[in-house]
């Protein structure tokens, strides 16, 4: 009696292969669909960022512009925001702690023209493919069309 219960045991506990084989799929094909959705929110996030983290850029050029008189020249760029530039008169920065806020989420240094054209300045960043153009997360993203808005 005590073999018998003892067998009976033993096949009631754990995981037969094919529940295994079923759960690893399951598993398997949520990760499939919840990965690239993840991915894509993750380029959505880091889009959006630039574009605040260009707006503050853009305001702290014109906090310069209020100190100084005039925008920092293009050979100047945003770096005149962290370190003065020669010959320049009334100067209270530094308007930023460090470099690493001229820098965007793709890891690439923002672009700074000025004059540009019908504005005053423009602070641009070429996207995740660090390219002019592109489509999606690639797609540049600057000053004038945030402004824009």
């Amino acid at each position: 009696m005590t073999d018998n219960h003892t067998t009976r045991r033993n096949h009631q506990a754990g995981y037969t292969l094919l529940e295994l084989l079923v759960v690893l799929t399951i598993i398997g094909l949520i990760a499939a669909f919840a990965v690239p959705q993840a991915a894509r929110l993750l380029s959505g996030a880091k889009s959006s960022s630039t574009e605040s983290q260009i707006q503050k850029l853009a305001g702290i050029v014109e906090l310069y512009h209020l100190d100084v008189g005039s925008y920092p020249t293009t050979r100047q760029g945003l770096k005149a925001l962290v370190e003065r530039p020669s010959g320049v008169d009334n100067w209270n920065g530094p308007y930023l702690a460090n470099f690493k806020a001229l820098i965007d989420p793709w890891g690439t240094p923002y672009q700074y023209r000025s004059p540009a054209g019908r504005v005053p300045f423009a602070i641009a960043s070429m996207g995740a493919d660090k390219t002019e153009g592109g489509t999606g997360d690639a797609s540049d993203i600057n000053s004038e069309n945030i402004i824009a808005q």
